[in-house]
């Protein structure tokens, strides 16, 4: 099945660079290009694509409010959201995240992993870049402050061993070899996390364990 790919960036020349690289890319075919927030939205909700790719900062309305719009938690027919920016001049990122969106990447992603947060978002999974995962996370986290809704259900021993590595930034395959489980349960636990910390993707798990101080905050 092909996915179907929105891209959205106020510079030209790197909107264009990206739907470029996309559409090269075998199963991936960009549909629309957005200047600016508001025109994102409009043509998201129109085209309905698999996955939208947002700059954070545009004019209008930016990356953030746009993914809110799409994809935020009142939101009933979401639509997969990517954001790409350049981290050390952003300090939104967090914001973003908490907004929706289900990876992260910097705009000097290669080719390659920007396919793999493509395809990861088009799957109902989440890509943050790994040079910044941790980092990230960690760092917007323990300025965000502490309270977080409560589990609907407690949760096991089990969980919150996968949900500690999540936050850790670590992989599915990662986590079975860590914690000697097959990925098949690694998957399970994931899904019993999302329906019981109430949130729709694996970044929104990371960031619940960090605001929960679950995780030690840097330093």
């Amino acid at each position: 099945m092909t996915i179907r790919v929105l891209v959205a960036d106020d510079q030209e020349l790197v909107r264009t660079g990206l739907a470029m690289m996309l559409d090269v890319q075998p199963g991936i075919e960009v549909v629309g290009q957005a200047a600016d927030g508001r025109s994102a939205i409009e043509l998201a909700r129109r085209l309905r694509p698999d996955v939208c790719l947002f700059d954070i900062r545009m004019p209008d309305i930016d990356g953030i409010e746009a993914t809110r719009a799409l994809a935020g938690p009142d939101v009933a027919d979401p639509i997969a959201v990517v954001l790409i920016t350049t981290f050390d001049h952003d300090e939104h990122v967090y914001d973003g995240l908490r907004a929706g969106a289900r990876g992260f990447l910097l705009k000097d992603a290669s080719p390659a992993l920007l396919t793999q947060a493509v395809e990861a978002a088009a799957r109902g999974e989440a890509l943050i870049a790994p040079n910044v995962t941790v980092r990230l996370l960690a760092a917007f986290a323990g300025a965000a402050p502490a309270a977080t809704p409560a589990p609907s259900e407690p949760l096991t021993v089990r969980e919150r061993d996968v949900l500690l590595a999540i936050a850790r930034g670590r992989s599915n395959a990662e986590i079975a070899d860590e914690l000697h489980i097959s990925l098949s349960t690694v998957k399970t636990h994931i899904a019993s996390l999302l329906v019981k910390l109430r949130v729709r993707s694996r970044v929104q798990l990371a960031i619940w364990a960090h605001e929960s101080r679950l995780v030690p905050p840097p330093g």
